[in-house]
C-alpha cells in the first residue's frame, strides 16, 4: 500500500529510525527494539488497506470504521489501552476565500502512532519534522505526537481567522463603501464558512479540557503543553464568535441599506405618479367641457350665442387654474 502509507519510522531516544518493508515487519522490529514507539501515517486508506494494521494492532471495529469513512466531530474515546482521537484541520483556499475541512484520525497506544488523514488539510510532514527536531518532545512518546498535531491544527485555525477577518473587513467596504451592489450572497458565504469553521473548532475544546484536567492518562506527562494549546484554541474561539456577530451586523445593515434604497425608489414613483396623475385631472376638465360641446346636439344652452365660444374658453381656463392650485397646494404638483 506504497500509496497510502505516506510516512513510517520508529522513534527511540528521541531519534527516528526509517524502517522499510510492510507493515507487519515495521510492528516487529518495534517490538523487538522495545522503549521507542512506532508511527504511520495513512492518507485515505480503504478497509481492505487497513485490514493490515488491524492484523497487528487490536484496534475497536467502530473506531475503525470511523476512521475509514471519516464525516466525525473532533473527539476523544477511550478503548482499553488505546485513545481513538478526531481531530478536522482547516485549509483556506485564497483563490475561492473558502475554507475546506479535513479530518486527522489518530489511535494512540503505549508504543504506537497511527494517523489517517482525509482531505488535503493540515499534511503531517510538517509536523514529523518539528518532532525530530525536537528529542525531548518525542521522548514523550504518542502523547508527544498528539500534542504536536494539535499545536499544528490549532495554528492554523488562528492563521484562517486572521484570513476571515480580511474577507470580512472588504465585505464592510463594500457594504458601507456606497456600492449599490448586492453584497447579501457574498455575506451569507462568509457566514456558512464561518459555521464550517465553529463545527470544526468548537468540539475541540472539551477535548483538550479533559486532558488538561488531567482525565487522559496517557498525555498526563505533558499537561501544561495542551493548557497553552487549549489556551490559543480559546482565543480562537472568542475570535470567531466576534466574526460571526460582526457578519450578522454587516448583513443588517446592508438589509436596512438596500430597504433604504428601496424605500427611495418607490417613494420617487409616488411622486410621479402623483405628478401624472395631477396633469391628466388638469386635462380632464376642459375635456370633459369639449367633450359636452361636441355631441352636435341642435338644442344646447348658448349654442347660436355669439359670446358662447369665448364664455366656454374661460371656463375651461378657469376651472383648470382652480385644480391646477389645489394640486398645487396639496403639494402633488
Amino acid at each position: 500500500m506504497p500509496d497510502v502509507i505516506v510516512d513510517k519510522a520508529i522513534y527511540h531516544d528521541g531519534v527516528r529510525e526509517t524502517i522499510g518493508g510492510d507493515i507487519s515487519d515495521a510492528f516487529g522490529r518495534a517490538r523487538a527494539r522495545g522503549g521507542c514507539f512506532l508511527w504511520i501515517g495513512l492518507h485515505e486508506p480503504t478497509q481492505e488497506e487497513f485490514d493490515l494494521i488491524t492484523s497487528e494492532v487490536e484496534l475497536n471495529p467502530l473506531a475503525v470504521e470511523d476512521a475509514i469513512h471519516a464525516h466525525q466531530r473532533p473527539k476523544l474515546e477511550r478503548y482499553d489501552d488505546t485513545l481513538f482521537v478526531v481531530l478536522k484541520p482547516l485549509l483556506y483556499v485564497e483563490e475561492t476565500s473558502d475554507v475546506e475541512v479535513g479530518e486527522i484520525n489518530l489511535f494512540l497506544g503505549a508504543d504506537f502512532v497511527i494517523s489517517v488523514r482525509h482531505g488535503q488539510a493540515a499534511p503531517l510532514a510538517g509536523v514529523r519534522r518539528r518532532l525530530e527536531n525536537d528529542p525531548a518532545l518525542l521522548d514523550a512518546g504518542p502523547a508527544g505526537v498528539f500534542y504536536a498535531i494539535c499545536d499544528d491544527v490549532v495554528d492554523s485555525y488562528w492563521r484562517i481567522s486572521h484570513e476571515i477577518e480580511a474577507d470580512l473587513t472588504a465585505l464592510e467596504r463594500r457594504v458601507f463603501g456606497g456600492e449599490l451592489g448586492d453584497v447579501t450572497a457574498d455575506i451569507y458565504s462568509l457566514k456558512r464558512e464561518v459555521l464550517e469553521f465553529r463545527t470544526a473548532q468548537d468540539p475541540l475544546v472539551p477535548v483538550l479540557d479533559e486532558i488538561v484536567k488531567g482525565r487522559v492518562e496517557l498525555c498526563a506527562g505533558i499537561r501544561e503543553q495542551f493548557r497553552d494549546v487549549l489556551d490559543h484554541l480559546l482565543r480562537v474561539d472568542t475570535r470567531i464568535d466576534e466574526h460571526n456577530e460582526l457578519l450578522t451586523s454587516a448583513l443588517n445593515a446592508h438589509l436596512a441599506l438596500v430597504t433604504r434604497e428601496q424605500n427611495k425608489v418607490a417613494m420617487q414613483q409616488n411622486a410621479d405618479m402623483r405628478k401624472i396623475s395631477s396633469w391628466a385631472a388638469l386635462i380632464a376638465v376642459p375635456t370633459m367641457i369639449a367633450g359636452i360641446y361636441g355631441m352636435n346636439f341642435d338644442h344646447m344652452p348658448e349654442l347660436h350665442w355669439p359670446f358662447g365660444y369665448p364664455l366656454i374658453l374661460g371656463l375651461m381656463a378657469v376651472a383648470a387654474f382652480v385644480v391646477f392650485r389645489l394640486l398645487r397646494r396639496s403639494g402633488w404638483l
